[in-house]
């Protein structure tokens, strides 16, 4: 069986939870490769509704071991939090396994930054605020302190003290914010560690033997691929590689177990926090989809930039993604539009843009060249195939399609599991 990678097209919150919650019925292993509880992922089930940050969304189905790989990093006090309110509304959590390779959000990556987003005023980031960008920038500076620490309290304690020392400098020097007490943290992660030891593992040997068992693996990614490090509106990035190529590293597995790759686009946009977005509408129309679709961040509960599908966007997500095919989620909240546009291009100082600019100052000053199509002002939440879609439904779908490039293995009309209408097999 092969290993499927799931990863955003856009900027992130494009329901990719939900559509791994659907194929994890027949995986044995959903892992999830990259970002931290800054990401959010919906699943609605016959439980209930469930706001996951740091679990995959394959853990509602009683054969499926849930990973959290090296490429994570985790704030063990929120992970611990999800685990109890999963374990209390009867979801067993037996089946989580988390990386020892994994980095470690601290106190200190919180508090530094909330400063740096402080001390830049309106040319903020617009982060989330949970330690991500400061986490892992500390475990490319060798900085880091890992899972697998915890396992170890005399060798963990040294390396806080000294790690804390130096991030203490920090903060009064440069900050002018009150020091850290290395033994409180330490003594605070400890316990965290005694409570976590029996989920602390290899996760890369987990991932590896069940691909060599012929088990069907899914590889859940985080945000989207315009949040990506190298590939986002940089620097209105997150700070983990979102897209397909973190997959590997960020579970432990070579490209060559890779065999499909479906890239989740919403069949319009979204944007959380600050960068450009060509499409975004700022009018009735754009706060008409942001209620429809409930557009507010599972994590933080911000409300969303809404805006039309950016088919420019989409068609560099594809590339460098090399998706195999896509999924287009939430149909049913055009529903209610009597005329639909797609930017199919931009424009710039009057030339018109084909590609992706990698300059966001560039993509800030570009205008959308848009393509109307006409709306089908019929419910579509009810519909399971195909071709019981409105015919201008089906023609907005295959428009897409088109446009991006890649086949549309399946729509989604609902949040629910059942909403969704499969056109191909995805292996």
């Amino acid at each position: 069986m092969p290993a499927i990678v799931v990863v955003g097209g856009q900027w992130g919150d494009e329901g990719k939870g939900r559509i791994v919650d659907l194929l994890s019925r027949d995986a044995a292993v959903v892992a999830r490769f990259n970002g931290g509880d800054n990401a959010g992922h919906t699943v609605i089930n016959e439980l209930g509704e469930f706001a996951l940050h740091l679990v995959p969304a394959g853990i509602f189905y009683p054969q499926t071991l849930c990973v959290i790989g090296n490429g994570v990093v985790v704030n063990p006090k929120v992970l611990l939090g999800e685990l109890d309110l999963l374990a209390a509304r009867g979801v067993d959590i037996s089946r989580v396994a988390v990386s020892d390779r994994a980095h470690l959000v601290m106190p200190y990556h919180l508090e530094i930054e909330r400063l740096e987003e402080e001390a830049q005023g309106t040319a903020a980031i617009g982060t989330t605020r949970r330690g991500i960008g400061p986490c892992y920038a500390d475990k490319a500076a060798r900085l880091g302190i890992r899972m697998g620490d915890l396992l170890d309290p005399e060798g963990f304690t040294t390396r806080l003290k000294f790690v804390i020392e130096y991030k203490n400098r920090v903060l009064e020097r440069v900050y002018g914010a009150r020091p850290l007490d290395w033994q409180a943290v330490a003594d605070e992660y400890l316990r965290y560690g005694e409570r976590l030891r029996p989920f602390i593992r290899d996760t890369s040997l987990i991932v590896a033997r069940a691909l060599d068992q012929g088990d069907l693996v899914l590889l859940e990614g985080a945000q989207g691929t315009l949040l990506d490090l190298d590939y986002g509106t940089y620097p209105y990035v997150t700070s983990s590689s979102t897209g397909a190529g973190g997959a590997c590293l960020g579970v432990g597995i070579g490209p060559t177990r890779i065999t499909h790759t479906l890239g989740v686009f919403k069949a319009y946009v979204t944007r959380v926090g600050g960068g450009p977005m060509p499409t975004e509408l700022t009018d009735e129309v754009g706060q008409l989809l942001r209620e429809r679709a409930r557009e507010y961040g599972a994590t933080t509960g911000r409300p969303r930039r809404c805006g039309w599908f950016d088919a420019v966007l989409a068609r560099f997500s594809a590339r460098v993604n090399d998706l195999t095919s896509i999924a287009i989620t939430r149909l049913d909240i055009l529903d209610a539009f009597d005329r639909i546009r797609v930017c199919v291009a931009y424009q710039t100082d009057g030339v018109v843009l084909d590609e992706f600019p990698t300059s966001a100052a560039r993509l800030a000053a570009a205008k959308p060249v848009y393509e109307e199509l006409p709306g089908w002002l019929t419910d579509t939440s009810g519909v399971r195939r195909f071709e019981d879609l409105p015919p201008n439904a089906q023609r907005y779908v295959r428009r897409l399609e088109e446009l991006i490039g890649r086949p549309v293995s399946l729509v989604s009309v609902g949040p629910e599991r059942n909403q969704v209408i499969p056109l191909r097999p995805i292996p």
